[in-house]
């Protein structure tokens, strides 16, 4: 027999300390939903609230939570270097149209260590005047680093903006040995 609230939606998060930061993972019983950057005090609670907002239900701190074991398995794994590509389950639920069709391009068109141009991005989804467009569903990615809007640069060479920060980029590009490492 069925639970009361079984098929309710849930949400779970936990907080991540990596090399860039400490980082808000949340999930659904449909995936990874949200990768928050600098996940400090206030910016984790604005980032519940929306959450809860957006999603219909209170997220619940959970760090031992099924749902999020594998993410924050391969989240450590990557910032460690063990690990090139994600493969956790992803909800895509807070992100729709053109958005998501280019985040699926990115996610599964390119791979870890190399780069593509706003541009390039957008003829790839078939709208080749839209680089403009692929700049801003970069910056409503609500899964960075696992959906690698990092990895995203200027046809000029220029290394573009980023809702973490350049400075977070430049660190996330040398990781993938596609920048030198940082010297401070």
């Amino acid at each position: 027999m069925d639970s009361p609230g079984q098929y309710e939606q849930q949400v779970v998060w936990t907080v991540v300390g990596t090399d860039i930061g400490p980082l808000l993972l949340a999930a659904t019983r449909e995936g990874l939903v949200n990768v928050v950057f600098h996940a400090t005090d206030a910016t984790r609670d604005r980032a519940l609230e929306r959450l809860a907002a957006r999603l219909g239900t209170e997220p619940v701190e959970a760090p031992g939570s099924p749902l999020l074991t594998e993410a924050i398995r391969q989240v450590e794994a990557y910032f460690a270097g063990r690990r090139r590509d994600f493969d956790v389950p992803l909800d895509w639920s807070l992100i729709s149209g053109f958005n998501r069709q280019v985040l699926r391009e990115l996610a599964s068109g390119v791979p870890f260590g190399q780069v593509v141009g706003y541009g390039d991005l957008a003829r790839r989804v078939g709208q080749p005047g839209a680089a403009q467009a692929v700049g801003m569903a970069m910056g409503a990615n609500p899964l960075p680093v696992v959906v690698p809007c990092h990895r995203v640069v200027e046809s000029d060479g220029g290394i573009g903006g980023f809702g973490g920060g350049v400075g977070t980029k430049r660190r996330l590009l040398a990781l993938e040995g596609v920048l030198p490492e940082p010297l401070f």
